[in-house]
């Protein structure tokens, strides 16, 4: 990862589509949990179409992994106006009014390489969880106090609620099934997904607003969009009306560039009771 990010940006893609269409074959669970997954969501397509968007999902999860390598490496002058950022003013108006903002993310395969260049516009705080492989583990932390304000683990909730008040941004990621314990069943390309309720938890107790955030790769160059929109400004007292509203934003997110989404995750391995997973029968 750290050669190659020393690459053009060309060759660095040729090495992203190489790596992505060898793990295409060669994962292959993940490469069923990514197709079941499109067979979900977008019912719509064909199967050559979902076969066709299957590969290029893997193709963009390898080359956000060597991003991933410019995100801990890369000089700043290299990610210097490469960048198109849509909504600055409404979040920059949102943080005069003395509160911290919810920044909603979720696992986009430009993940670290978004935050990094958020981080050229505004301070953030964002939440961690810690990698099992050790010395990627450092690596990441490493690199990620580089550009964050304040780096959270996951399990420091008190820490999160200060922030917030102390007028922080704060990035927490809405988008995965942690299990039924902290979660609600609202839709999520119209299948029921357990959707955690921290996000609304966490804006209900600090009555900070929430806006959701965007963050992609224009493949026709070396150039990437962030956007951001509000979700609520004020807080209603309903957690489940608010993760819902959450699930249709990064939905939107997702839809305009779905190739450049982490689907090769179980989204939705998490079901009411009595429904079955969609991934049992893969091995």
């Amino acid at each position: 990862m750290r050669i190659i990010c020393l690459l053009p940006w060309k060759a660095q893609v040729t090495c992203g589509k190489t790596l992505g269409l060898a793990l295409y074959y060669l994962l292959k669970r993940r490469r069923s949990i990514t197709q079941t997954n499109l067979q979900l969501c977008f019912p719509e397509l064909t199967q050559p179409e979902q076969a066709q968007l299957t590969k290029k999902i893997f193709c963009e999860n390898a080359l956000g992994l060597l991003e991933t390598g410019l995100s801990f490496w890369a000089p700043n002058k290299a990610l210097t106006d490469i960048v198109n950022f849509e909504g600055f003013s409404m979040l920059q108006q949102a943080q005069t009014r003395g509160k911290g903002v919810i920044l909603v993310g979720a696992h986009y395969t430009t993940l670290d390489l978004g935050g990094r260049l958020f981080s050229q516009f505004f301070t953030l705080d964002i939440l961690y969880r810690p990698h099992n492989n050790a010395l990627f583990n450092a690596i990441l932390l490493k690199s990620r106090q580089r550009w964050a304000s304040n780096v959270i683990a996951n399990a420091k909730t008190r820490q999160i609620v200060r922030s917030l008040q102390a007028g922080h941004i704060f990035w927490f990621p809405a988008d995965q099934d942690y299990g039924p314990k902290h979660s609600t069943f609202v839709p999520f390309f119209g299948i029921n997904a357990a959707t955690v309720t921290t996000t609304a938890k966490l804006a209900i107790l600090t009555k900070a607003p929430i806006f959701i955030l965007g963050h992609h790769r224009i493949n026709t160059d070396f150039r990437y969009q962030i956007s951001v929109k509000p979700v609520f400004e004020t807080i209603p007292d309903n957690p489940d009306l608010i993760a819902r509203k959450v699930n249709t934003a990064i939905e939107t997110e997702i839809r305009k560039y779905p190739e450049q989404y982490m689907w090769v995750h179980r989204r939705f391995k998490t079901r009411p009771t009595g429904e079955p997973s969609p991934y049992s029968t893969i091995k």
